[in-house]
């Protein structure tokens, strides 16, 4: 027997998720509603809190899913002793990680104002995780004279924004290829931190 459109048998995480992201960065939280998830997706809007309890929560776990893979891709990545190579390791990796997630990144800072209170303190104390990677970088080389920054904390937050600010304008098959974007940025922000200069 054929199964009616919002059987809660092809209601799974990915694909609300999926249809959640790619409608969230098309159009804005606020503009989306339960109602187009679900036809996104296939099902009557009722299905969808077989899933989910509300749009909040979606928004939730989207950012928080999204910061916890990148914390946890960070992480697992090997690391190098040096603080120059640390960082040049930081950046690369940064906007090789963005590049691949254009969406999940738009709706990951553009939709914070839309979180209710404690779900955006969730989602900023793992952006402050994050964020505390680099800082701790910088840390290191100043401490070792390698690097010299005036407020770890601006510089951190200065570095990270304009790496992330490639997925604003950064289109596949145009003059440069993402790893020519990775080494000016590099460049750059090497400059910006280096000792001496």
């Amino acid at each position: 027997m054929a199964r009616k459109t919002g059987s809660h048998s092809k209601i799974t995480g990915p694909l609300v998720r999926q249809a959640a992201i790619r409608l969230f960065a098309r159009h804005g939280y606020a503009a989306v509603s339960m109602r187009q998830i679900a036809a996104e997706v296939g099902v009557q809007a009722g299905a969808l809190y077989l899933y989910t309890p509300d749009k909040q929560t979606l928004l939730y776990d989207l950012m928080r899913v999204h910061l916890e893979d990148l914390l946890e891709t960070w992480e697992a990545r090997p690391k190098p002793d040096d603080p120059m190579a640390q960082l040049q390791n930081f950046c690369r990796f940064h906007i090789a990680y963005h590049l691949e997630r254009p969406e999940q990144v738009f709706i990951a800072y553009m939709e914070l104002r839309n979180l209710d209170e404690e779900n955006f303190r969730e989602i900023e104390r793992l952006r402050r995780r994050y964020e505390s990677e680099l800082e701790t970088i910088l840390a290191r080389g100043q401490d070792a004279g390698v690097f010299h920054v005036p407020d770890n904390r601006l510089a951190t937050m200065a570095i990270i924004a304009m790496l992330t600010g490639v997925n604003t304008w950064y289109q596949e098959g145009g003059r440069l290829t993402r790893e020519d974007v990775a080494q000016i940025y590099w460049d750059m922000v090497r400059r910006s931190v280096s000792a001496g200069q």
